[in-house]
């Protein structure tokens, strides 16, 4: 999701989206701004997405509301629930056959792309071949296409090489393959299938267009005039880069922005929640935080030492001090809501008596080590800060370093020397299959398994479930994965939104698997 930095105790609770009066931070107005006029919607990003918008490249987690608002695959999953439910978009109808192999949709008619060309059954080949020509994070949902077979311009078949009870869940999660121009791609193929181009153009069918893509700046959107589905309200989106939180928060509070969509600090939730002026929602999600432990690195090349550097974290006193309110400690390896709270337990007993005992034999050089936390995410700075203390009393001596989202996706596939010792993330499923969480995640090539730990029994256990989709494998999966010490999940999280209050449809905007966005086309005033 490079897929992303990514749930709730139990969604069903989540579900309530909860619309409150809420404020914001002491600096600032507290007066709410009027509505605009201008249909022009102001909307900021903390951090630059560090990826091109680029559907077959983008696998993070802020820029995806350029992704899913200028692209648009063969299916969705519906907005304002708390649960993952499919849903037609450029294909209509489909079927999947008993065994999961064999898929057949009825395409959209009257869709045309950006460039004014028609979208047509040629596009689904055309598509699926240049995400595998890229070969990026979101290759692996096409890499098992045996063939995509077209019936006339609005019928196509796609047949895998074998089973795979995701597929439908790929072709409609928000990294999913896109549906791309093939005269667009051709056009402005270069040397590099088009990679060059899609920094700052779209070749997409959805409700926006790109207009700016400057690197560290500024994002642009504007409304598609030739859209097949209803036209958005809002003719022009800004997404400037805003990289200070505070910063961030004072235009907010000064009316400059319509909403803050992310990565809220706690202090600043807790001041928003406070004050009336404003109007907060907590939203559902898949999203949860997760700790990873390197395993190519001093003491923590021993399984036992992981372990016990994670049975000494005390992780209800960091859901506590961080997630109040908008977040549970997790119960399950995996986010939640993805299988039966039966599975996949986690069983790591804080005890930092484990870890004290093995710190006291170690030289001191091997006690030193880094707690890593990406800087666009302020959570995970006081996270990291807390784990640092709690780690500090069992013994060790650690240091709290951010890293931006660039940097952190270049240690994937590397030998984790430029990697931390530990690392906090905000993270999410690409799709709601656990199959994509563990492969994602724990596989040795998968997109978020940021600090290379792999176990076989891993590996064989997801294989094993995927054709069917047996929780039972997965779970098995799971289990495994939590024996490597290599990975903890902290806490379920919401999805926490503050707007101006004349900004409507922020429920109805919202969708489960898409965490820190909304479908821009569903947004009005009122």
């Amino acid at each position: 999701m490079i897929r992303r930095l990514k749930a709730v105790s139990a969604l069903a609770a989540a579900a309530a989206l909860i619309l409150s009066g809420c404020g914001g931070s002491d600096s600032g107005s507290s007066t709410p701004s009027a509505a605009p006029t201008d249909k022009v919607l102001h909307l900021s990003f903390l951090q630059d997405p560090g990826q091109p918008p680029d559907p077959d490249i983008f696998y993070a987690g802020q820029g995806l509301l350029l992704t899913t608002n200028t692209y648009e695959g063969l299916l969705q999953y519906k907005a304002g629930t708390d649960k993952p439910e499919l849903e037609p978009l450029l294909a209509t109808e489909w079927t999947a056959s008993p065994d999961n192999k064999v898929f057949t949709f009825k395409l959209r008619e009257g869709v045309t792309f950006h460039d004014g060309t028609p979208f047509t059954s040629a596009a689904v080949k055309a598509s699926f071949d240049r995400r595998l020509a890229v070969d990026q994070g979101p290759a692996y949902m096409v890499k098992d296409v045996e063939s995509v077979t077209t019936q006339g311009d609005y019928g196509v078949t796609i047949t895998l090489k074998a089973p795979n009870s995701a597929f439908l869940d790929y072709l409609a999660c928000p990294y999913g393959p896109r549906m791309l121009s093939p005269e667009g791609l051709r056009k402005n193929a270069g040397s590099d299938n088009a990679q060059g181009y899609l920094t700052n153009h779209d070749l997409g069918t959805g409700p926006y267009v790109l207009t700016a893509a400057d690197v560290g700046s500024r994002y642009a959107l504007e409304a598609y005039p030739g859209y097949w589905g209803t036209k958005p309200y809002f003719e022009k989106v800004e997404i400037p880069v805003i990289t200070d939180v505070s910063a961030q928060q004072l235009q907010f509070n000064n009316g400059q922005l319509a909403a803050i969509l992310h990565d809220l600090p706690s202090s600043a939730v807790q001041s928003y929640l406070d004050n009336k002026a404003y109007a907060n929602y907590s939203l559902p999600t898949m999203m949860s935080n997760y700790l990873y432990v390197n395993p190519h690195k001093g003491m923590l090349t021993d399984a036992k030492n992981r372990t016990a550097l994670l049975q000494a974290v005390n992780v209800d006193e960091l859901v506590k001090q961080t997630y109040f309110g908008r977040g549970d400690v997790a119960g399950q390896i995996y986010p939640t809501n993805m299988m039966g709270e039966q599975y996949a337990k986690q069983e790591v007993p804080h005890d930092p008596s484990v870890l004290a005992g093995i710190a006291g034999g170690l030289p001191a050089d091997q006690k030193a080590i880094t707690v890593g936390y990406d800087s666009s995410n302020p959570d995970n700075q006081l996270i990291s800060n807390l784990i640092q203390t709690q780690l500090a009393a069992a013994g060790l001596t650690a240091k709290v370093q951010a890293y931006p989202t660039s940097e952190i996706y270049g240690w994937i596939g590397t030998d984790g020397q430029a990697a931390p010792e530990v690392f906090t993330a905000l993270a999410w499923p690409d799709a709601p299959s656990p199959y994509t969480w563990g492969h994602i995640s724990w596989d040795p090539d998968g997109g978020l398994n940021y600090l290379g730990c792999s176990a076989p029994p891993v590996t064989d256990a997801l294989a094993r479930g995927l054709p069917t989709g047996s929780d039972a494998d997965f779970s098995a999966a799971g289990l495994e994965a939590v024996k490597t010490g290599c990975w903890l999940n902290v806490a379920d999280v919401k999805d926490f939104m503050v707007a101006q209050p004349w900004l409507k449809g922020i429920e109805a905007a919202h969708v489960v698997t898409n965490p820190n966005s909304l479908r821009l086309a569903a947004l009005s005033v009122g």
